[in-house]
């Protein structure tokens, strides 16, 4: 299991991914489009086209894990792809584990607005 805590980083892919990717695969794109280390211990969120699907790349100390989830209906709300106007790359977006789970859960975040409150900046 995955436990993400308050402290934990989050980072959600915009745009689609090819889901046919496996660790390797996935390690590599967090590698070259977000210019990030898979190995950190992060989380590095990815989705599907249809936003039907998405896996989770963690690192937990021994080794690398690659968990997936298929909806069997509706979609998951999920940012557009974000254009670097140089690269050409899609972008990536930092949640907190709260924000991912809410997210998980089906909620619709056009919908809600995050209340500025003093926080303290997270290395």
């Amino acid at each position: 299991m995955i436990a993400a805590g308050p402290s934990s980083r989050v980072f959600l892919v915009s745009g689609a991914t090819d889901m046919r990717k496996g660790f390797d695969g996935l390690a590599g794109l967090v590698r070259t489009r977000l210019g990030e280390e898979p190995l950190s211990g992060h989380l590095f969120v990815f989705a599907n086209a249809n936003r039907t699907r998405l896996k989770i790349l963690f690192w937990d100390g021994s080794g690398l894990w690659v968990c997936s989830k298929r909806l069997k209906r509706g979609r998951f709300n999920w940012p557009s792809a974000e254009v670097d106007g140089s690269a050409g790359l899609s972008g990536k977006i930092r949640l907190s584990s709260a924000e991912l789970s809410m997210r998980l859960g089906g909620l619709d975040f056009s919908r809600s607005q995050k209340r500025n409150w003093w926080r303290t900046e997270e290395c």
